[in-house]
């Protein structure tokens, strides 16, 4: 069995667009993730907004964002799907489990560095003892 990725899946649909018709959009693609075997981890409808660029003579967008986990065959058909819809303007997707594997790995990393720090411990001791109100004591020895 394949391997399971998260991906980031951002559309932009066209204003023109009714709220129930960008629903049943929603409720569609979501349902193409799911029957080709993926899961939705999230999902962000994140309003309408500016456009950096026209877009055949639109300057705003209605934003969604989803969150996919899934071996990479449910993201071709959402794409198929999404490329041949006149209601969605563009659409990206980004495979974003490697970035975040490795953002973990530096963040362990600089935890182990901050640990390793001379006097590190000493700035929470004194912290610890601000807030008991207990007079201030010399932690550098």
């Amino acid at each position: 069995m394949a391997t399971l990725r998260s991906y980031e899946v951002m559309f932009i649909v066209d204003t023109t667009v009714s709220d129930e018709d960008i629903k049943r959009l929603n409720d569609n693609l979501q349902q193409v993730i799911i029957d080709q075997g993926g899961t939705i981890t999230s999902q962000e409808d994140m309003g309408r907004r500016q456009l950096a660029y026209p877009i055949g003579r639109q300057t705003e967008g209605q934003y969604v964002l989803f969150e996919v986990e899934g071996s990479g065959r449910e993201i071709a058909e959402l794409e198929r799907r999404m490329r041949v819809n006149d209601q969605v303007m563009r659409y990206i997707t980004v495979r974003v489990d490697e970035d975040r594997r490795r953002a973990e790995k530096f963040k362990a990393k600089r935890a182990r560095k901050a640990s390793k720090r001379p006097f590190s411990g000493n700035a929470a001791a004194r912290k610890e003892a601000a807030e008991a109100g207990t007079p201030e004591k010399n932690y550098e020895s």
